[in-house]
């Protein structure tokens, strides 16, 4: 059918895919034809074997793993989705954030992508086609001092990695993007909300209420489907947006109140 989106043909690596927007965005995937890989550090009981390989990405070894893993089971690479990410650094400003707290920030939002573009992007460049997809955050824009501090820091830091890469490798053929969520609707986020409704006296709408008011509210008055989120990603992915590189879509439901 003419227009129809299609990754038919594609060979897909998504990271953080077996949660969450990952998780939507793997199964949309695969719905519209690609050959997908995804990766944690343990196997959901439910996902098959052949699409998954356990490694920890916030080490160089487990990246290494991965990559081999996409080399010698997909041969190789046309789309990479970066979703990877989170935070459990304290709260409690920046004097809660030592060392450690700092490190893990970076280990877990930036240097997964930054190591897995180096050991994969050779490989899309000498074919002369692919695209990258960073998913980074509002936060780079909106940081809580109180709890985001660290993690704002590192998707502000992918945002510009991947900004740089888009123009180094673009001419090469390679599509580079960032995708920036808001306040997702994931089964932990629920759980936050479920939790702040307890400490406040109030329903599961409240608690939901509470974390908008935290981010200065949002504009269609809830958070994000983690499906609206693979629905943006599939189709930057795929070949209709085939002159989109460089750029970051926010998709936050109007959170962050600039242009």
């Amino acid at each position: 059918m003419p227009g129809f989106l299609t990754l038919e043909g594609k060979r897909a690596l998504i990271t953080g895919g077996t949660q969450g927007a990952g998780a939507a965005t793997l199964a949309l995937f695969r719905d519209l034809g690609a050959e997908v890989l995804t990766t944690a550090r343990s196997r959901p009981a439910d996902m098959a074997e052949a699409m998954f390989v356990a490694a920890d990405l916030t080490t160089l070894q487990g990246c290494e793993t991965v990559a081999e893993a996409v080399r010698e089971r997909l041969g190789g690479v046309d789309i990479i989705v970066h979703m990877l990410g989170g935070s459990a650094a304290p709260g409690g400003g920046f004097a809660a954030l030592g060392e450690a707290e700092w490190q893990a920030e970076l280990n877990l939002n930036l240097l997964p992508a930054v190591r897995l573009d180096r050991a994969l992007l050779p490989g899309m460049v000498e074919q002369g086609s692919g695209v990258v997809i960073h998913v980074t955050s509002i936060q780079r824009l909106l940081p809580l001092p109180e709890a985001t501090t660290g993690y704002a820091a590192a998707k502000a830091a992918l945002s510009v990695y991947s900004k740089s890469l888009s123009k180094e490798v673009s001419p090469k053929g390679v599509r580079v993007l960032r995708v920036a969520p808001g306040w997702i609707e994931t089964e932990a986020s629920v759980r936050l909300a479920e939790r702040l409704a307890q400490e406040a006296g109030t329903d599961l709408e409240g608690g939901k209420r509470l974390i908008m008011e935290s981010l200065g509210g949002i504009p269609i008055g809830r958070p994000t489907k983690p499906a609206e989120i693979a629905n943006l990603i599939a189709f930057l992915a795929s070949d209709r947006a085939a002159t989109i590189t460089g750029t970051e879509y926010v998709i936050d439901g109007g959170t962050v109140p600039t242009a």
